[in-house]
This record gives C-alpha cells, sequence and structure tokens, in this order.
C-alpha cells in the first residue's frame, strides 16, 4: 500500500499535483490580498486646482485640497479604507521649531475636516512628525550642534497630535521615533477625551536610503541637506532593537505597529507579527515605488506583476496591511478581479 502519511514521497506525493489548474492553486492558497489591506499615502498642497508632478515618483502628485476630494471618492468606490496625509508647506512657514504643525488652521486639520464632512466612512490617518515644518528638515527641535532634542520635541508632538484628533483625524501616526512619544500622545489624548483617536507608531523605522523621493516630495531634501537621521532612526544592521521600540511602544499605548521601509525589511514585519501578535504595518516607501516604477517604464519589469507580486509578499510576511502608492492600482486591479 502507498504511504499517504506526512512523509509520503514522490510518486505518491507530487507537489505539482495542486499547482495544475488555477481552482486547486486557489484553494490552497495561503495569503490573499484585499482592498482592506491598503493605505494610500497622499500629498497634499495649498491653492486650488493644483495637481504637481513628482518627478521621482511617477503617477504621484501633490494636490490641493480640492482635488483630494475626487481622490478621496475613488478610494471610498474601491473600497481602500484609510488613506494618509502629508503635507507640503510653503518654505515661509517653515522654521527651526517647525510650530506651524501645531495650527489648527494649518494645511492638514483643514483637509480633514473637509475630507470627514465629505467622506465620513473614510478613515483619515496623519503624521505626526515635524521634518515638513522644520527650516532644517530634521524631525524635531535641533540644539546648537544639529542633534535632535528628544523631550522638547515630544512637547511639540504632543500638541501636533491634538491638533490633528481635533479636526477629526482617525488615526494618529508618529513617525518621528523619539523615545517617550507615544505615551505622551497616548495621554494627552485620554485627557482631552480623545478616546477613539487610535495611534499607528513608527516603531521600527529605520534610517534608510530608501525614503529619497518622499523627501523630494514633501520638500525637506534640500532642508536636510547632507544632514542625515542617524541619531533616532534605526540602524539598518538592527534586528533585536526593532522588537525592543515595538515592545516599548505599545506598552505605551499603540493600537498599530509598523515597519518601514518595507520590502527590504520583510525579516522586521515577521518577527515582529511573531512576537506580538498584534497590528502590524509595513511602509511601501517611495524609493520602493520609484524602483518599481522605473524597471516598468524601462520595460525591465511587469508593472502590474510586480505590484501585485510586492503586495503578496508582504501578508505573507506577516503584515496585516500596507501603505503603497499603488493602491489605488491595486484596487482597480482586484476590482477587475
Amino acid at each position: 500500500m502507498l504511504n499517504l502519511s506526512n512523509n509520503a514521497q514522490f510518486p505518491a506525493l507530487r507537489m505539482r499535483r495542486m499547482r495544475k489548474d488555477a481552482f486547486s492553486r486557489a484553494m490552497m492558497r495561503e495569503n490573499v490580498l484585499t482592498p482592506s489591506d491598503l493605505i494610500y499615502p497622499v500629498f497634499i498642497q495649498e491653492g486650488s486646482n493644483q495637481r504637481e508632478k513628482i518627478s521621482s515618483m511617477p503617477g504621484v502628485e501633490r494636490l490641493s485640497i480640492d482635488e483630494l476630494l475626487s481622490v478621496a471618492e475613488e478610494c471610498v468606490a474601491l473600497s481602500i479604507p484609510v488613506m494618509a496625509l502629508f503635507p507640503v508647506i510653503s518654505n515661509a512657514l517653515k522654521t527651526p521649531d517647525g510650530i506651524e504643525a501645531t495650527n489648527p488652521d494649518g494645511l492638514i486639520p483643514r483637509a480633514v475636516r473637509e475630507l470627514k464632512k465629505r467622506f465620513p466612512e473614510l478613515g483619515i490617518m496623519t503624521d505626526a512628525a515635524l521634518d515638513p515644518y522644520t527650516s532644517h528638515g530634521q524631525d524635531g527641535v535641533i540644539n546648537a550642534a544639529g542633534y535632535v532634542l528628544n523631550d522638547e520635541t515630544c512637547h511639540l508632538l504632543v500638541r501636533q497630535a491634538l491638533t490633528q484628533a481635533a479636526a477629526g483625524v482617525d488615526i494618529v501616526a508618529p513617525s518621528d521615533m523619539m523615545d517617550g512619544r507615544i505615551g505622551a500622545i497616548r495621554n494627552a489624548l485620554e485627557t482631552h477625551h480623545f478616546i477613539h483617536t487610535r495611534i499607528m507608531a513608527y516603531s521600527a523605522k529605520y534610517a534608510s536610503a530608501f525614503y529619497g523621493p518622499f523627501r523630494d516630495a514633501v520638500g525637506s531634501a534640500v532642508n536636510l541637506g547632507k544632514s542625515d537621521k542617524a541619531t533616532y532612526q534605526i540602524d539598518p544592521a538592527n534586528s533585536d532593537e526593532a522588537l525592543r521600540e515595538v515592545g516599548l511602544d505599545l506598552a505605551e499605548g499603540a493600537d498599530m505597529v509598523m515597519v518601514k521601509p518595507g520590502m527590504p525589511y520583510l525579516d522586521i514585519v515577521r518577527r515582529v507579527k511573531d512576537e506580538f501578535k498584534v497590528p502590524t504595518f509595513a511602509y511601501q516607501v517611495s524609493g520602493e515605488y520609484a524602483m518599481l516604477k522605473a524597471a516598468a517604464q524601462n520595460g525591465w519589469l511587469d508593472h502590474d506583476k510586480v505590484m501585485m507580486e510586492s503586495m503578496i509578499a508582504f501578508k505573507r510576511a506577516g503584515a496585516d496591511g500596507v501603505l503603497t502608492y499603488f493602491a489605488l492600482d491595486i484596487a482597480r486591479r482586484l476590482q477587475l478581479g
């Protein structure tokens, strides 16, 4: 008799048998991508009827609030649950302390109010960080030597998060990597009765070279110059350190955690999911997006196939969702079946 146990060998066990037809491949598919897995990052700017292309991110634009509304409408139609907003601020408003981030009538609060008024069912996530607002491009307040000051920065981040929550934001996402900022923001939200405002902590954010196009998009690259963010973002060589950061943020009140960048750090996504079993997200960052776009434009890769394969890689690694500039394209593909 054939041995049909788990130790069965060829020819009793032919692994290709289940791969022969589409129906049987679907039957054993371990990970499935849906629009609910997507968060769409969008860059917004002042003005009206404004759509400004970003050269280093083909297909991505800076949008004025009125143009943002049509994109939000498409997100709702495609069942994308969350839109993440990133501001492009005039240099005239940038200061060493980034105080414009706390302005209740600033670009982000106005955009949030318009979005929630028109599309209350669409989740809105906002970045809690000062780099789009600082004249030096760092994520916080700096001293005379250019070192980012932790506690002084946390104070401003709390004010920024409260401003965003008051505007109606659903998810505040601190991306600054300051120590203790999750606890400070959570305490402030509770004290001001924003008990339903969720926190997605950029807990494992690495000092990566893959952020370049994003910094072009928000206009912080020129301000940052040749400086780096190695004194607060994680060394790409480290893995255990990321788990310590995640554990601390969860203990301080984070509802969800994020790993950034995405595909080069899928090992971190898997370790975080296995260790903590909490909602875990990844950011397919601007450099990852730009690489795939450039390769597709040159005919070296099939655009849609690598786009969808990259998403399945995130899911397979344990990500509950992905922030990706491909979100609209992916949702359209999924809608086609």
